[in-house]
């Protein structure tokens, strides 16, 4: 592979962590067989993501109504995440390690100039879904969580990212995601609930979990509403005309 001119450089990410992204890369070149498949992962590696927030909507249909907002909620919560390190990139504006270091071994084509390296898109993507799900179900969290390891380490081994551009990404898409998923769920849990006992009850569930409380009866209550004395007795009242008989 041909490797591209440097150019000028507006932070030249190579000082500060440049000999543990080639270590990396070292072991990408000691490793030829391995360099299709995790350049292929890379990338395709990320529907993995969207499969567990559909298999999150999936189960959310069963639980409340709350439960399928933040369902709802993961991919927005992505993209929020997503487009905050697009806009990072644009300030930081780190070249690629192929621009920085091209004699590097680098696995993957060297992008366009204006396509800079912090923080690593693809990893946000990752990292941010972990979040999105981590109030959805921890069992699924978790499973993001060891792909998304996978995924920073596939874009550090093609040469796509330096270590730190990875590390930059999950501290920027853990409390976006985490946070976006809050308040979507704050403010959106009333409509899911009304429009879940609707037309669209197939796709957000039956609603059956999110009968309130008020609307079951209270057993301290008459059937008019007026409390119930469970003290009064309800067998004939005694007298005072002759002695209580013994049993």
């Amino acid at each position: 592979m041909t490797a591209a001119a440097p150019v000028p450089l507006a932070f030249d990410g190579s000082r500060i962590d440049g000999s543990l992204f080639t270590a990396v890369t070292d072991f990408a070149r000691e490793t030829k067989w391995l360099n299709a498949p995790m350049e292929w992962w890379t990338n395709a590696g990320l529907v993995v993501f969207a499969v567990l927030m559909v298999a999150g909507w999936w189960m959310a249909r069963r639980r409340d109504a709350s439960a399928m907002t933040i369902a709802l909620a993961a991919p927005f919560s992505v993209a929020v995440a997503f487009a905050a390190a697009e806009v990072i990139k644009k300030i930081a504006v780190e070249p690629r390690p192929c621009r920085s270091m091209p004699h590097a071994f680098i696995v993957e084509a060297c992008p366009v100039p204006s396509d800079y390296a912090f923080p690593s898109g693809h990893t946000t993507a990752a990292v941010a879904t972990v979040a999105a799900l981590f109030l959805l179900d921890r069992q699924l969290s978790a499973i993001a969580a060891v792909f998304a390891v996978l995924e920073a380490f596939t874009r550090v081994y093609v040469g796509g990212h330096y270590p730190h551009d990875i590390i930059g990404s999950a501290i920027l898409a853990l409390p976006i995601a985490y946070l976006v998923s809050l308040a979507l769920r704050h403010l959106f849990t009333p409509l899911v609930a009304r429009l879940r006992t609707g037309a669209l009850a197939p796709l957000l569930g039956t609603g059956t979990s999110d009968i309130s409380a008020t609307t079951r009866p209270d057993p301290l209550l008459t059937n008019d509403g007026q409390p119930a004395n469970h003290c009064e007795h309800t067998g004939p009242a005694s007298t005072n005309d002759g002695p209580s008989p013994r049993w």
